[in-house]
């Protein structure tokens, strides 16, 4: 179908004043069948039909007919464009429309909403609409209430008792206006705003409540009751704890609406939002009691504590299903908020009992409610093991006797113990689910095959998080217990009674997670079982994947104890010597895993491997180096990379404390690349062409990445290894480089995308790579950075440097910047007579590259900004020894990397320009010429990105920056002029015209604020009394009001006090996890073994 005026083929039809006419008439049937045609998707004309949706939205007075499109569209997708329309305009336009069109708006609007919503056929034909109608008339109370509409609350409540229907209805209302305040209104209105809404809506909610109460006690309508439950329930979190307490409210959930299928689930929302109510004054505590208790009374009707849910969930309706995730979420949210008020002895019996329904529900077989349930089991672990340690540090201090079993050192019953069984049953349920850690990397697939994972889940590792705690914590409350377990369940594998992949792998991810929560006596009785049971079960098993099972648990469960390793070498050498097996396993996953956890112990355990051990003749990593050949034979390129990577870190070790040559064993390990390596360059020597052979290119790459990880591991001894092959490894960065520049020259620029170009630049890549991380490790003694940057910086700044500058863009290497950075953040003052000539190559050259739009050379944008930050932090002096301009292309580039899109480039930029601006005046022969040539520009740049709306995450620096420069100025640090003298008028300051020229901007850029909110903004920012936090909150508030009519997002404005509190909070907890035996994972722990 085609519209009117529509129709034909050309797509030059479709435009707007088809259907707007200049006389101001609107197409209503035009706008129908544009709407088919851009909701149909075979429609020809249905791009044009969009094209043209857009050109209407974008039209600013098309809301004046919105109220013509809802009311006379057919089409119900244009109904919803004309609501759109009018949504829009109420979060966009409002304070700019005029008081009688604001009103006429509202009143259309309400009146649309009455119409619909009393009316149950239109209501139950129209439900969608209606609820977007809804969100619209929350929008205008956002703006208009409480202020201009203070009887809105009561208009609504009025209402509702002249109809169910409508009652409803205004039950969404409430429900949306409690969400919108409470939940959403912090970052997109402003505080005043804010808690104006707030107080209204607390004030006024005895109406609601009322109203809440009335349907909930006289109504027989099932859809009004749910949705205000649900209403309600949004309303629990914050109303005054008098409508909760003081009235009937709780019973009438728990014994009417509760004990009633059709109303459970809402009702249960309810009480799970009273219940996670927390820190209230104790005078409430026996009402949460009372509160338990009746809850399992009824519960108690419906289940019973001993009914394994499983089954009923698996075979259950979806009602059930919510049923018992709602339940999870009551009991875990309850004993979460209330677990000490519960422990009375009045309510102990109920506390226990809810315990053991949440430990059946923790059986169901479902991730989510598992992970509700397990948050409840991780603070009970962590509340009982801080309460048994402060009273053990209490009882050792006043020299109590702490030996009665039950008691604590003052004599009172011992919480755990109260606990005992719920823990026992705890502890069954989180060795059956422990989640897998991400050190494992063989998984069984949904075909039940095992494979190699390929992703990490995060939702899983952040699981097996909390789960760990949650065991290390249970296994401190009762070592014997979680022992007997977890060998209880290992006798079942051994013997085949409860044999399964899944059981194994828990099992096992348990036994890892406890790992230094033992003390080492009992560490080692348990893990002697464990492990001989593990070895047994490898061999006693059948068949590829049983065995891969096997060993990726055996691997896991050795690389989680290095202390019980290093203590006892024997079992130590046997591990490593069944790694070594596993590396000619080639199932998928296992050669991976046993290299990765030879890393580990390698790291862990170095010092055992190069001492001489009892019964030994040498230290170990002699016998290694020597029969590494055949150990290595079935491996991977990047699994020899990796096994090469940990015999490296055992040489780490302190030389001083190992009596070995440690760079001879160094050189021994590099035989075998040394050899092919010299076998390269000999062919080479005879002819230069075998270098560019595709298999010689693999080969020197294969190499280098070795040695690259070798360099990482070793540190600066590597130095005795680089210079084995140094000058030969530049030269083949030069014959790459020529030969890359040749092909290119030949070729064009698509030269580049060859396979063979690939490969070599793959290869120069990889040198660059390896210098860049001897650099970063190079230090005293092998590696002095004199020597370093005498030794080896000029030989490379010629090859590299000069073919970087030569070459086109699509061929320049981002490691080259990397590198460089690399050079002057290790090396410093030692080179900062190269700093120009490194920046006379590459700084011109790049910037071509990186200013011509946002997007292309990615890496070559993170690399050169963050090469730019280490020249202005080490060596800012040789900054002003480049020409003139180059120095304000610095300025330039780090005015263009604050505005850049890409988070990490604006916040580099923004980082250099503070540093900068310090470094200057710290610098007076250069301070004033700065300040006058760049100052005024830096400010506009700064307030351009501030208040561009997508730079909102660099708010702290943009405040920071802003407060630096003003008070600069305003503090005349600034003594030469900032503006022409010969344009004012004699007398004029740098702070006089500074404060005029800002007023100007802001009032030509934002034609909505007045000369008096600019003017008191302007003030604020030259206020020098002000510290950094109250100018943030100046600015924050500017921009908050400058950016409400656009309804905008702006949580990002208060980053810097989010990440705040959560460097805090994460600093507590991670001094808290260090005081807990085994709660850092040994990886975690930096440890010299």
């Amino acid at each position: 179908m085609s519209a009117p005026g529509l129709n034909g083929t050309n797509s030059n039809n479709w435009d707007v004043s088809r259907l707007w006419s200049p006389a101001g008439d609107f197409d209503i049937i035009g706008l129908d069948q544009v709407m088919v045609a851009a909701y149909s998707p075979t429609d020809p004309h249905r791009a044009s039909a969009n094209k043209l949706l857009m050109q209407l939205q974008e039209m600013p007075e098309l809301w004046t007919k919105a109220d013509a499109i809802i009311e006379q569209a057919q089409n119900p997708q244009a109904r919803f464009f004309g609501l759109q329309v009018l949504d829009d305009a109420i979060k966009t336009r409002w304070k700019v429309v005029a008081q009688d069109q604001r009103d006429g708006i509202k009143n259309y609007v309400v009146g649309k909403v009455i119409n619909m919503s009393k009316d149950e056929v239109v209501m139950n034909q129209e439900r969608v609409f209606i609820s977007k109608l809804n969100l619209t008339l929350v929008e205008i109370l956002k703006q208009e209430w409480p202020h201009n509409w203070p009887s809105f609350i009561t208009d609504l409540v009025g209402s509702s008792k002249t109809s169910e229907v409508l009652c409803e209805n205004n039950m969404q209302i409430l429900k949306l206006l409690s969400e919108e305040v409470f939940d959403f209104s912090k970052d997109q209105m402003v505080t005043d705003k804010v808690k104006r809404m707030k107080e209204s809506l607390n004030g006024e909610f005895a109406q609601i409540y009322q109203l809440c109460e009335f349907v909930l006690l006289n109504s027989q309508r099932p859809s009004l009751l749910r949705v205000t439950l649900q209403t309600l329930q949004r309303f629990l979190t914050w109303i005054p704890l008098g409508f909760i307490f003081q009235t009937n409210l709780i019973d009438v959930l728990v014994n009417k609406f509760f004990s009633t299928p059709l109303f459970r689930n809402e009702a249960l929302d309810c009480l799970a939002e009273i219940g996670s109510l927390k820190d209230l004054d104790p005078q409430y505590d026996h009402l949460f009691r009372q509160l338990l208790q009746g809850f399992l009374v009824q519960l108690g009707a419906i289940i019973t504590p001993e009914t394994n849910l499983t089954p009923a969930y698996e075979n259950g309706s979806e009602t059930d299903r919510l049923f018992i995730q709602k339940l999870a979420l009551f009991l875990s949210g309850y004993f979460k908020s209330h677990l000490h008020a519960l422990e009375a002895p009045e309510s102990q019996e109920a506390l226990l009992k809810g315990m053991v329904y949440l430990v059946r529900v923790s059986e169901v077989k479902d991730t989510e409610i598992f992970r509700i349930c397990l948050e409840a089991w991780h603070m009970l672990a962590d509340d009982l093991y801080k309460w048994e340690q402060s009273v053990a540090r209490s009882s050792l201090g006043s020299g109590l006797n702490l030996g009665t079993p039950g008691m604590n050192g003052a004599g009172q019953a011992s919480r755990k113990f109260l606990y005992a069984n719920v823990l026992t049953g705890v502890r069954h349920v989180m060795i059956a689910n422990m989640a897998k850690p991400e050190e494992v990397l063989i998984v069984e697939d949904e075909n039940g095959d095992i494979v190699r994972e390929t992703t990490k889940d995060t939702d899983v590792i952040a699981q097996y998080k909390t789960m760990r705690e949650a065991l290390v914590h249970l296994t401190h409350l009762n070592y014997e217990d979680t022992e007997t377990i977890m060998l209880a369940k290992l006798a079942e594998q051994v013997d085949g009674s409860a044999w399964s992949w899944n059981n194994l792998n828990t099992l096992c991810w348990a036994i890892g997670s406890i790992s230094g929560a033992m003390t080492e006596d009992e560490e080692k009785r348990f893990l002697v079982t464990v492990i001989k049971d593990l070895l047994g079960l490898c061999e006693q098993k059948r068949g590829k994947d049983n065995k891969a099972v096997v060993a990726s648990n055996i691997m896991y469960v050795v690389g989680q104890y290095p202390r019980f390793l290093k203590a006892h070498w024997k079992f130590l050498k046997t591990v490593v010597n069944k790694l070594f097996e596993f590396m000619h396993e080639v199932h998928p996953g296992v050669q991976d895993m046993a290299c990765d956890t030879f890393l580990k112990i390698a790291g862990k355990c170095k010092r055992k491997f190069v001492t001489v051990q009892s019964d030994e003749s040498v230290p170990f990593v002699c016998e290694l180096v020597d029969s590494l050949p055949s150990i290595i034979s079935d491996l991977e390129p990047h699994q020899v990379q990796a096994f090469y990577e940990a015999v490296a870190t055992m040489l780490s070790e302190n030389p001083e404390t190992v009596p070995i040559d440690r760079p001879a064993i160094l050189l021994k390990l590099m035989e075998l690349p040394n050899r092919t390596w010299r076998t390269i360059m000999e062919q080479a020597a005879t002819n230069v062409e075998t270098l560019i052979a595709p298999a010689t290119i693999k080969e020197i790459i294969k190499i280098l990445k070795t040695n690259n990880k070798v360099c990482g591991a070793v540190g600066s001894l590597y130095t005795h290894q680089l210079q084995v092959f140094f000058l030969d490894m530049l030269n083949v960065y030069k014959v790459y480089s020529e030969r890359i520049s040749l092909a290119i020259q030949q070729q064009g620029p698509h030269a580049t995308q060859l396979s063979l170009i690939k490969n070599l630049r793959s290869a120069k890549k990889e040198v660059l790579r390896l210098l860049s991380v001897f650099i970063a490790k190079s230090g005293p003694p092998e590696a002095d950075p004199r020597a370093v940057a005498m030794g080896f910086i000029p030989p490379i700044l010629d090859p590299i440097l000069g073919d970087y500058k030569r070459n086109i863009a699509g061929a320049r290497d981002p490691e080259v910047l990397k590198l460089m950075g690399t050079v002057v953040e290790k090396l410093q003052n030692y080179v900062a007579e190269d700093v120009p000539r490194i920046m006379e190559a590459v700084f011109e050259v790049t910037l071509e590259m990186i200013t011509k739009n946002f997007e292309d050379f990615p890496e070559h944008r993170l690399q050169f900004f963050w090469f730019l930050k280490m020249i202005n932090h080490h060596c800012f002096g040789a900054l002003f020894k480049i020409p003139p301009e180059h120095q304000k292309l610095v300025v330039q580039s780090v005015a263009w990397a604050m505005k850049h899109t890409e988070r990490n480039i604006s916040d580099t930029g923004l980082e250099i320009l503070h540093e900068l601006l310090i470094n200057v005046s710290q610098t007076p022969g250069v301070a004033q010429a700065f300040y006058q040539q760049y100052l005024l520009s830096l400010i506009q740049d700064v307030f351009a990105v501030m208040t561009d709306r997508l730079h909102k995450s660099g708010f702290k620096m943009h405040s920071t920056l802003l407060r630096q420069m003003f008070h600069l100025v305003q503090l005349n640090q600034v003594t030469v002029p900032l503006f022409d003298v010969s344009q004012h008028p004699p007398g004029t300051t740098n702070p006089s015209f500074l404060r005029n020229h800002v007023c100007t901007l802001l009032l030509s850029s934002f034609p909505n604020l007045n000369q008096t909110q600019v003017t008191k903004f302007v003030d604020g920012m030259f206020d020098v009394s002000m510290d950094l936090g109250k100018f943030k909150q100046h600015l924050r508030d500017f921009l908050i009001e400058l950016k409400e009519f656009n309804g905008e997002d702006n949580s990002a404005l208060f980053t810097e006090e989010t990440e705040q509190a959560q460097r805090a909070r994460e600093q507590a907890l991670m001094a808290e996890r260090s005081a807990v035996p085994g709660m850092l994972k040994p990886s975690e722990i930096d440890n010299d073994l």
